[in-house]
């Protein structure tokens, strides 16, 4: 007899085992389904291990300005694999994390890999072994994606990583290839530069993080080469070969072919949505090549099939699939709820970090506004300043006529968590003037915030305005 369900959720990354949770908490029965690990990518070789080891990096990086604050720290060692030790510590504790909410919150839990057989009925192939069938009144697809690995000649060639393999290396990097140059790259470039080795990030298009406002970009490669990181923009890598000690890169530019030997390469081109083996075309789940078409209640085109996370191809963030799989379950059950794509907070670990949301200076021009831009210097922001990491800036974008907020971008030490006030302010369409009237204390880093949204009417205090 097949297991039955309200929703049957496969895939138990953020999207989700998220999805999962708030059914529970609306009275469904859920079967949650996962191959692998519970938490995904992001849990186990995404996020959290990442930024566990850019936290090692960071302190690193901050002993190394210790002298300016009076602080003698010279020859001061590292330690690799204490740096990994507690890395695999807090993947395994946040991992149990989510296995004990899973557990607690009824779900039942089925481990093995889910194909369609119906609209809404899987088989399982369990991992145990036998064959587990499961009927639900809805379905949310929610099974993630994986490295992408671009057509380059060598890029089989063992020991040419991914992202996967370079989080649990086992020997910090003396010389290291960055292939890509988005938020992948320039990360484990902050990592590995950290602990001493020689960087060089190689980027196709003519910024790093190019997704982003090219300022931002243009600002991180000016601190990352002051750094030493070798920067090769509007460059491709051609081929991979193996050569004494690591590997021989072949690059390619406009100003020719160029080859750099290295110990280790990085590929860190991004990732594809993942439904390989789902019997997707099975069932005839509308897709837009790799991804799977939703309106913004995260429906499918077939009633009861839900999809949610990277397999959307909207945002690969992982706060993203969780909200879309609190929309998709809500909607599953009766509730009419729209994912909003308004104010999308994307953060970058790089250092100096990076934050943004809501719209670039191109992007709102291209909308039809009438664009204003603030751009108010770390330099000026007094805890800054106290701090020592006066690199970077806060730049603001918003329409003339009313003054309403449409983008903040910012890098900076911290900016990732001043982001936040960024999102909230953009949901609730804040003008400069509602910035203005807010009160931020003094002296801490979101005065910058306010300081650079006057900045964008003309209005700053502790900046020099441009002539308008």
């Amino acid at each position: 007899m097949p297991i039955e369900s309200d929703i049957a959720v496969v895939g138990g990354g953020p999207g989700g085992y998220v999805a999962a949770i708030r059914a529970t908490q609306l009275g469904a029965r859920v079967v949650l389904i996962e191959r692998g690990d519970l938490g995904g990518t992001c849990t186990n070789v995404g996020c959290i291990p990442s930024k566990a080891l850019l936290e090692s990096a960071g302190r690193v990086i901050s002993l190394g300005d210790m002298g300016e604050f009076g602080i003698d720290v010279s020859g001061f060692t590292t330690n690799w694999a204490q740096v990994q030790a507690r890395r695999e510590q807090i993947v395994k504790r946040s991992r149990g994390a989510v296995e004990s909410l899973v557990k607690n919150n009824g779900i039942t839990l089925i481990r093995g890999t889910a194909a369609f057989t119906a609209p809404r009925r899987l088989q399982v192939a369990k991992t145990e072994g036998g064959i587990e069938e499961v009927t639900a009144k809805n379905v949310v697809i929610a099974t993630g994606s994986t490295e992408a690995r671009p057509p380059i000649e060598g890029m089989d060639l063992p020991g040419v990583m991914t992202s996967r393999e370079a989080l649990s290396i086992q020997a910090a990097p003396q010389s290291i290839v960055i292939v890509g140059g988005g938020y992948i790259g320039v990360e484990f470039a902050t990592i590995f530069r950290a602990f001493g080795a020689e960087v060089t990030i190689v980027e196709m298009l003519p910024a790093l993080v190019p997704l982003e406002d090219p300022d931002l970009g243009r600002a991180l490669a000016a601190s990352y080469q002051k750094w030493g990181i070798g920067i090769k923009l509007g460059t491709r890598v051609g081929r991979i070969a193996q050569a004494e000690g690591g590997f021989e890169v072949t690059l390619v530019s406009e100003a020719g072919e160029e080859r750099v030997r290295t110990q280790h390469v990085l590929v860190a081109v991004g990732r594809y949505p993942y439904t390989d083996g789902l019997g997707l075309d099975r069932i005839g789940v509308e897709m837009d090549r790799r991804t799977i078409k939703t309106d913004d209640h995260m429906r499918t085109n077939l009633e009861g099939v839900y999809a949610v996370g990277d397999v959307v191809g909207k945002y690969p963030l992982a706060h993203v699939a969780s909200t879309q799989g609190e929309v998709a379950v809500e909607n599953a059950l009766g509730h009419e709820v729209e994912m909003s794509y308004r104010a999308i907070p994307e953060v970058i670990f790089c250092h100096p970090q990076i934050a943004v949301t809501g719209m670039t200076e191109a992007k709102a021009k291209e909308a039809g506004y009438d664009v204003q831009v603030g751009r108010y210097p770390f330099s000026a922001v007094p805890k800054a300043a106290a701090a020592g990491h006066t690199d970077g800036f806060i730049k603001i974008v918003s329409e003339r006529r009313y003054g309403q907020v449409l983008g903040i971008h910012m890098i900076g030490a911290g900016v990732t968590d001043l982001v936040a006030e960024g999102v909230l302010g953009i949901n609730l369409e804040t003008t400069v003037e509602d910035f203005a009237a807010t009160i931020h204390a003094h002296p801490t880093l979101p005065e910058g915030i306010r300081e650079a949204v006057l900045a964008s009417a003309g209005r700053a205090i502790h900046i020099l305005n441009r002539r308008r």
